[in-house]
């Protein structure tokens, strides 16, 4: 798999685990790993399960900038896209910021509806903002 295609099956590993928080991460990733003939991928792994050790905190990223919209009432797919990004931008150094960006307006555009894109693209610019004073030490 390229790293393009490793996103989007992250990507959808968090949008899954969304829908069933009765199964625990390992075994979304185990059966998602069988049935859909993932290839293990250190990318997935890491992307996958540090987004759910860090949801809180991603999520708490995206009602900080959401301006009013609770976490609650964005769709499974946009918040999906955004916490895959946010975390992409605090513990993936490696990947540049515009790249994470980009990819996941790529996403939304294929996965998520058309009006949620700016949405999606006006959070993920803060971040990268807040994302940027922080690694230039302001």
């Amino acid at each position: 798999m390229n790293r393009r295609q490793e996103r989007e099956a992250a990507f959808m590993l968090i949008f899954e685990r969304s829908f069933h928080k009765e199964e625990s991460p390992e075994e979304i990733y185990e059966h998602a790993r069988q049935a859909r003939d993932i290839e293990e991928s250190e990318y997935v792994r890491r992307v996958f399960f540090g987004v759910e050790a860090n949801k809180e905190e991603l999520d708490g990223a995206i009602e900080k900038y959401s301006r009013g919209w609770k976490t609650a009432r964005i769709s499974h797919v946009s918040r999906s896209i955004m916490e895959l990004s946010i975390y992409e931008m605090r513990y993936c150094p490696e990947i540049p910021l515009r790249v994470s960006m980009n990819e996941a307006i790529e996403l939304a555009r294929r996965y998520d509806e058309e009006a949620a894109r700016p949405f999606v693209n006006g959070i993920l610019n803060a971040v990268a903002e807040e994302q940027k004073r922080e690694r230039d030490g302001e």
